[in-house]
């Protein structure tokens, strides 16, 4: 995929996640989630940890681990979720971010190359869309484009001892869901798609 390309298709994907974290409400923060151990709460901080620290290792300061760390959502968890979004897709359109070296100190200490890391971004938030409408029992859905280009980058996560850990970004595999590529995405990545919908009590 060209460049302008993969840019494009990750704003997509990253804003299609503002719409489903602006249906929560303050009550919904306690929540369980398909992300083990975590809340509601938990998880959108975390969101928004990972949209700060991706934009600042596409300015070359990913090395800052406290820049990574999750902080307790503020009082409009809505705003700032959306203010996050925008900043890492500002931050990567700047000239010449794919062809940088990413500092992402939760992977690897040695930097990454910048376009490998806008994809890692881009399923991350195609998988976290999901875990937010899943807990709020709302329809996800994704235009294709993004799907088609975040299949292949979930194909290619390897499923061996290190999903198993504690921390670890996603859980082993399940069975293949069929050729949905969204469920295939969530199966890749630890998801049960069947759980794509839960009404809300």
């Amino acid at each position: 995929m060209h460049t302008i390309d993969l840019l494009a298709t990750h704003a997509r994907a990253v804003r299609a996640t503002v719409p489903i974290v602006a249906r929560v409400r303050p009550p919904d923060l306690s929540l369980p989630t398909p992300c083990a151990e975590w809340n509601l709460g938990h998880l959108l901080a975390h969101m928004i940890a990972q949209h700060r620290g991706f934009a600042a290792a596409a300015a070359g300061h990913g090395g800052d681990l406290d820049l990574w760390q999750p902080r307790p959502p503020d009082d409009d968890v809505t705003r700032e979720y959306a203010e996050a979004a925008e900043s890492v897709i500002a931050a990567f359109a700047r000239p010449d971010v794919a062809e940088r070296g990413f500092l992402l100190p939760e992977i690897t200490p040695q930097p990454i190359p910048g376009r490998l890391a806008i994809g890692f971004h881009l399923v991350d938030y195609v998988v976290h869309g999901w875990d937010v409408a899943r807990t709020l029992g709302i329809a996800y859905e994704l235009p294709p484009d993004v799907l088609a280009a975040a299949l292949p980058i979930a194909e290619a996560v390897p499923a061996g001892e290190a999903r198993l850990a504690p921390g670890a970004a996603f859980a082993p595999p399940l069975p293949d869901p069929g050729q949905d590529p969204l469920d295939r995405i969530l199966a890749l990545l630890g998801r049960d798609p069947g759980q794509n919908v839960v009404p809300r009590r």
